[in-house]
């Protein structure tokens, strides 16, 4: 082992080559990055271009969702959370970085790949009802449509079996009584639960919505998100949400926020037994840390504290404390402290 002289004057320890190697080692027999994850994004840069400006929607955005999850994307307008979903869909390619839906490279598919990718691994909801259902199709002819086009025989060669499989779905979201409407003759949340079922004809792996409340009431969403929780809980079909409403953000396990092109918290929710058997739902929010180690702090903090453009760290044991970029307070002693090690040792009188 060598030391180096550091500016105090002390000596500090450095890894001597067989130190390093062994960390490379150690480094390299690591789990890739999100190599358990449906969906993972590492490090994406998505950049458009418009009369010579550079518009960076997506700034080294990192994300990892398992499978089976129902989760929930959350952002102001502009934040990137719908340009993240166009890519997750095979709809836009990143300008840089790595992004993997069900092991398909989102980067590096040609023309025929990024086809066969949306009609077999993803389905995907519009915010806009009449957008997701072709109007001169019946509910049923809707769903059995993406089937016939996908050419996957397992299960659905005849014609037969692609009809019963479209009646099983549309029964399954409640518009069984749908199934020869045409989308003119059904409400919109009827519409957008026929939607479901047609972005479930192939069994994807996963469902990308795309706001797919927004244009709907209350009570009409809360039926709409229900139907996303059937098929998540019943066929174990990831879903990934876009939403602005409240309701559904608060209704998943993991709603994560999107600013300024990147992750920036995630809230976590789980449910929690009390000592009289009664269950409650406990929420966490979390600031997330990204691959290069940025941490987003919440704008309600910064402001709270007048941070502005930097803040001095600290190392504890077991935690970092965050300050703003003026001189800190005193930490104020206790009165333990105070009184010094003396006056802690003594007994107390009798």
């Amino acid at each position: 082992m060598t030391t180096t002289v550091g500016e105090t004057g002390g000596r500090a320890p450095v890894s001597s080559l067989a130190d390093l190697e062994r960390a490379v080692t150690e480094r390299r027999e690591r789990p890739a990055y999100g190599e358990d994850a449906l969906i993972s994004c590492d490090r994406l840069v998505r950049i458009f271009t418009a009369d010579g400006v550079e518009v960076q929607a997506l700034q080294g955005l990192d994300l990892l969702v398992g499978k089976g999850e129902l989760m929930a994307l959350v952002g102001a307008s502009g934040s990137g959370k719908s340009t993240l979903l166009n890519i997750l869909a095979g709809l836009d390619v990143p300008t840089a970085g790595a992004a993997s839906v069900g092991g398909y490279d989102l980067l590096a598919m040609d023309a025929k790949s990024r086809l066969r990718y949306r009609r077999d691994v993803v389905g995907f909801v519009w915010q806009q009802t009449a957008r997701n259902l072709l109007p001169y199709l019946t509910a049923a002819q809707n769903v059995v449509l993406p089937m016939q086009l996908s050419g996957r025989t397992e299960g659905l060669r005849t014609k037969r079996q692609r009809a019963a499989r479209a009646t099983e779905l549309l029964g399954m979201l409640g518009v069984g009584y749908c199934h020869d409407r045409h989308p003119g003759q059904m409400s919109g949340g009827e519409q957008q639960r026929a939607a479901i079922a047609v972005a479930l004809a192939n069994n994807p792996a996963v469902i990308l919505a795309d706001e797919p409340t927004g244009e709907l009431d209350s009570a009409t969403g809360e039926q709409v998100f229900a139907s996303f929780r059937t098929a998540n809980e019943e066929l174990g079909t990831t879903v990934v949400v876009v939403t602005h409403d409240h309701a559904v953000a608060n209704a998943v396990r993991r709603t994560v926020a999107i600013r300024d092109g990147r992750t920036a918290s995630e809230v976590v929710r789980h449910t929690e037994v009390d000592e009289h058997g009664q269950e409650s739902v406990v929420a966490r929010e979390y600031a997330t840390v990204d691959r290069a180690g940025r941490l987003q702090l919440p704008r309600d903090y910064t402001d709270a504290l007048a941070i502005e453009s930097r803040v001095l760290l600290e190392l504890e044991p077991d935690h970092i404390g965050v300050w703003p970029d003026r001189p800190k307070p005193a930490r104020p002693e206790t009165a333990e402290a105070q009184e010094g090690p003396e006056a802690r040792e003594a007994p107390e009188a009798e």
